[in-house]
């Protein structure tokens, strides 16, 4: 629970009444909470967020109750989700209608561990720069929960890799998601010339057809660099701040250069859209082409210690609540 904006401290243990579902509502017993950086914009107050309230908006579980006019769940059905509000919680009610199927075959903390980031990815994939064999392509942050699966994604779509990441550790961890080739920039001092200059060298001076961008102000200098003629960067979050106004002709004199800022609530707005995406997600897992790394798991009652780990930007992969 959290009764005003701050730092991870205002996040505690509260007890409030078990949920009743409305018309067409179902209750989830969850067995996972997916937590993420949103999750911290909205605590610190830079995201609306309607206070005192229980944060969180993904997970997976079993569902326990429904509501009226629900036709296609059952209870003791596994499902995961990742538009319920409050899934900070032993108990959440999400509408039938954005309740996705988990199969046998995928336990409920990896279906947990997946959502936001496995559908981010796959649109990113598949929809905003559909990657076709061969393509070369920049994915930033590619140790990250997002770029862990979007470089895996790619990979399957006959996509050439090529990941930055911060350390040593973490680029031993994106070249087993398949990155063919791993930029280091912990020793970097310009990113917007080094970065570039490193992917121009590994393309044969092209550049790749599209960077996929979720760090923002810090590296949208050299995402632009890095693009080959006709490229796509594609900016979908700000890890590091948000990028600031700049310049179109900058778009021209790159090569006639195209940016997007998409969001994944533009990719899954149907019900078809969502379970679509999502059943790609689960296949790829249950036949071994997917991993899903879960980088640290916290009980809910410490979920401020969750939110310190993840801002501190050294974990890697997914960082979940269990209550």
């Amino acid at each position: 629970m959290m009764s005003r904006p701050g730092g991870p401290d205002v996040l505690v243990p509260a007890t409030v009444p078990d949920p009743d579902p409305g018309p067409g509502d179902v209750v989830v017993r969850v067995a996972a909470t997916g937590v993420n950086f949103i999750d911290t914009y909205r605590r610190s107050g830079i995201y609306p967020f309607g206070f005192p309230g229980i944060p969180g908006t993904e997970g997976a579980g079993t569902v326990v109750s429904l509501g009226a006019d629900v036709a296609d769940v059952s209870e003791g059905d596994r499902v995961a989700w990742i538009d319920g509000p409050g899934s900070y919680a032993e108990l959440v009610v999400v509408p039938a209608t954005r309740l996705i199927a988990v199969p046998d075959e995928v336990p409920l903390e990896t279906a947990a561990a997946v959502g936001l980031q496995g559908l981010t990815a796959h649109y990113l994939a598949t929809s905003t720069y559909p990657i076709d064999a061969g393509d070369p392509v920049l994915v930033h942050a590619g140790a990250g929960g997002v770029g862990l699966l979007l470089t895996q994604i790619a990979v399957l779509l006959g996509g050439q890799v090529i990941t930055t990441v911060s350390t040593e550790r973490k680029a031993g961890l994106s070249r087993q998601a398949g990155a063919r080739h791993v930029l280091n920039y912990g020793d970097m001092h310009d990113l917007g010339s080094e970065i570039p200059a490193a992917v121009r060298a590994l393309t044969s001076g092209l550049g790749v057809r599209a960077v996929y961008d979720g760090v923002g102000r810090a590296t949208f200098d050299a995402s632009l660099g890095a693009l080959g003629r006709r490229g796509t960067l594609v900016l979908f979050g700000g890890s590091s701040g948000q990028v600031p106004p700049f310049d179109l002709q900058r778009l021209s004199a790159g090569g006639s250069l195209y940016v997007t800022r998409p969001t994944l609530g533009d990719y899954v707005d149907t019900t078809e859209a969502l379970r679509s995406r999502a059943a790609d997600l689960f296949g790829w897992i249950a036949s071994g082409e997917l991993d899903v790394r879960i980088g640290a798991t916290f009980a809910l009652a410490n979920a401020a210690d969750a939110h310190i780990a993840l801002e501190s930007r050294e974990t890697t992969g997914k960082v979940l609540l269990v209550p």
